[in-house]
């Protein structure tokens, strides 16, 4: 391989990364249903049907099922069958709930009404693109495009995150004379908040208030989440008193956990804490008691404050039981609060617990050791792992890459940077940071054999535009297979002089 080659890579690794919109957002404008169980069919007969489309769900088309339930001479109803297409859209299964929308009215003939036209607008959109859906909603009679109809077409723009057409049509619901609620508004600050587009956000909010349109729970939580993005504590604070003031409106542990990361981001610790202690007043009103536990440890460390993440974990484990997120979360907290110590008391007690294994408990710590420099200790709780018949993924190998990296060991790296490539499954990716170390090292002592093994296996992981053979695949893959090999040996030799 020439050097050319290894500079094609580093430029690879150089390529900037699409930024993210910011996630404290906790507004979705997806729409779940309230019971997706069984139990809900008025027919029993509809149980059985539903229960033989579920094993069909990998399948391309479910539509088959659909046709020889009628073969056999048994009755669908329409409510049920809406039941089964909400229950396909909550499992993202959107293809299928497709197939069902278009079955009804194709094959079964009932009368499309408002509602079905606004969810297959949605499905379209989801399955075949925003493109098919304007094209549906264009050839809807005129007497069926209602307020629900244009609203559904809103979604899919805000899904889409097209901005200009999401606000034509929010221009047209209003020229038409339509009776526009908040959800509307919803949807359009919740497209505005995720696509950056912060100063409409108020222009918005001051429509509403002018146009006499209340705020509901989701209004106030895309607004309170867009101050907490731009680190705005005066925009915090006055969306707090006004929801306190607002009596159709219940401020819940997520508002006051949501604004609390808005002044930690800022550096105010004492009012973040404040709003912590909100929260937690609320905790058991949490629909989700767990993630609600598990969201609040974590802030505690952020404030620096290790006795209040102390304080919670026993109190909360004397009354409550402690899944794996809550042990990861913990363990996660005290190694930002640098204290490993504690870190690995909790990390016994899950091991005594003998809880489902879940191995980003063991990666949590062996990142804290790595970064540490405690690379022999990560070493031991590897072995731990592997006693334990579980395998380290690509994440555990990623802290061993770190690791030596960070304390200047860095022909160590690149062993683990193999490891971590070829156990790596999408949508896993080895770091390009560790990756450009590794390469320019490699570069530096002209080790160009090493180089192109490393180059070859992240095209044989599909993590590089270029073409390689299969003979070098094969080879490269024998290689890295041959070297854990003689890690296992290496094991069982230290086993048995112990």
């Amino acid at each position: 391989m020439k050097n050319s080659d290894i500079n094609s890579a580093l430029k690879w690794c150089s390529r900037s990364r699409t930024r993210n919109v910011s996630s404290v957002s906790y507004y979705s404008t997806t729409t779940t249903t309230a019971a997706t169980t069984e139990d809900r069919f008025r027919d029993g007969k509809m149980r059985t049907l539903y229960r033989r489309i579920l094993p069909n769900l990998h399948s391309a088309s479910i539509v088959p099922v659909l046709d020889q339930w009628i073969e056999e001479g048994q009755k669908v109803n329409r409510f049920d069958l809406v039941g089964i297409i909400n229950d396909l859209r909550h499992y993202k299964r959107y293809n299928h709930a497709l197939e069902v929308c278009m079955w009804m009215s194709d094959k079964r003939y009932y009368p499309i009404t408002h509602t079905d036209i606004a969810n297959r607008l949605d499905l379209i959109s989801k399955v075949h693109g925003i493109k098919q859906a304007e094209n549906y909603f264009n050839d809807i009679p005129i007497e069926l495009k209602v307020a629900e109809v244009y609203s559904a077409l809103l979604n899919c723009y805000a899904y889409a995150k097209q901005v200009v057409e999401a606000e034509v049509i929010m221009q047209q619901m209003k020229d038409l004379g339509f009776t526009i609620t908040a959800m509307p508004y919803n949807v359009m600050l919740n497209l505005y908040y995720q696509t950056e587009n912060r100063e409409k956000i108020d222009s918005l909010m001051r429509e509403m208030d002018e146009k006499g349109i209340l705020c509901n729970k989701f209004t106030y939580s895309i607004w309170l989440s867009s101050y907490v993005a731009d680190a705005n504590m005066t925009g915090i604070d006055n969306v707090l008193t006004r929801m306190s003031s607002d009596s159709e409106v219940t401020i819940d542990w997520l508002t006051y956990s949501v604004a609390a990361n808005g002044y930690i981001k800022a550096g105010l610790v004492e009012k973040s804490f404040a709003m912590l202690k909100k929260s937690e007043e609320l905790l058991l009103t949490a629909k989700n008691l767990s993630t609600a536990f598990e969201c609040l440890l974590t802030q505690y460390a952020a404030t620096g404050k290790k006795e209040e993440v102390l304080r919670l974990w026993e109190h909360f484990k004397m009354k409550h039981e402690v899944y794996n997120k809550g042990y990861l979360s913990m363990i996660t907290s005290l190694l930002k609060l640098d204290d490993i110590g504690s870190a690995e008391k909790i990390f016994e007690e899950w091991e005594f617990k003998k809880a489902k294994y879940d191995i980003r408990i063991p990666n949590a710590l062996i990142g804290g050791y790595c970064r540490r420099g405690l690379l022999g200790q990560a070493k031991t709780l590897v072995d731990r792992v592997i006693s334990e018949n579980e395998k380290p993924n690509a994440k555990t190998w990623n802290h061993f890459t770190t690791g030596y990296i960070m304390h200047n060991q860095i022909d160590k790296a690149v062993e683990a940077l193999k490891e971590e490539i070829f156990v790596a499954e999408p949508p896993q990716k080895p770091s390009k940071d560790n990756l450009v170390a590794c390469l320019e090292f490699l570069k530096r002592k002209g080790n160009v054999e090493e180089a192109e093994e490393i180059i070859r296996l992240l095209k044989y992981k599909g993590f590089s535009v270029h073409e390689v053979s299969a003979t070098d695949v094969e080879n490269d893959k024998r290689r890295v297979i041959k070297n854990r090999k003689l890690l296992k040996d290496m094991k069982g030799q230290r086993d048995g002089r112990k």
